[in-house]
């Protein structure tokens, strides 16, 4: 309808200092869901529409924008309520960041293939030789299956600035309900990182659910079901203790 389309137009939050962020909003009831794409992701995927679709026929406001450092500042402008983060791959880091940025606003979080500390800890992983040719050259480009170009190029800058936020070498201090979906078939990251951050989060509500056949982008019919479901499923508990 062209009422929903108006509610879903593209906005852009300026930032001083920062790019715009990008970002479609639906207005609804709480807990609202804000919907954090991964790398090189946009916010048009098949999960952030199913997770739209959900949430107007909830009723729930629903927010997705592009995957930047700097989503708390949306949280807290744009939401009287609080939200559900669900972050996918990198987007599931970046949740984890808001969710200790700002703690006030949330109220769980959904993490699909959340690829915590991953650029760091596979570029650590890397021969010294790579790492010097990396950093003389300033940018790293990897494998991926994920595009037409076979790789993504990732600058030195980022890198570097990524290695201040890493969370899994601490105590992660996150007490709200925390659901972590992997698939074991994941060829991008591994499944285990999620057990890491489950084992690393202090909230005493934390799920893992894995997909024996499911791989990275968890994009299947019955993985965006899944995904669907585990949100319902909060959504009433959280309504039930609200």
């Amino acid at each position: 309808s062209a009422v929903y389309l108006l509610l879903t137009t593209v906005q852009y939050a300026t930032r001083p200092d920062l790019p715009r962020l990008a970002y479609r909003k639906l207005k609804g009831k709480g807990p609202g869901v804000v919907f954090l794409p991964g790398y090189a992701s946009n916010m048009g995927g098949l999960k952030a529409e199913a997770l739209e679709e959900f949430c107007r026929s909830l009723g729930h406001s629903y927010l997705r924008c592009t995957t930047v450092a700097g989503i708390s500042s949306i949280i807290v402008r744009d939401s009287n309520n609080s939200v559900i983060l669900v972050g996918s791959s990198m987007g599931g880091w970046l949740m984890l960041l808001a969710a200790l940025a700002r703690p006030e606003k949330i109220a769980a979080l959904v993490g699909i293939a959340t690829a915590a500390d991953h650029f760091v800890t596979a570029f650590n992983s890397l021969p010294i030789e790579t790492k010097k040719e990396i950093e003389e050259k300033g940018s790293w480009s990897f494998p991926t299956r994920h595009n037409e170009e076979g790789s993504y190029t990732m600058s030195l800058d980022f890198l570097k600035e990524a290695e201040n936020h890493c969370v899994l070498q601490s105590p992660i201090p996150v007490s709200c309900p925390v659901r972590l979906l992997h698939g074991m078939k994941d060829g991008d990251v591994p499944w285990h990182v999620s057990m890491q951050v489950a084992e690393r989060v202090l909230s005493k509500d934390v799920d893992v659910i894995l997909r024996k056949h499911a791989q990275h982008r968890m994009s299947e019919k019955d993985d965006i079901k899944l995904m669907v479901y585990t949100i319902d499923d909060l959504i009433d508990k959280l309504t039930t203790l609200g």
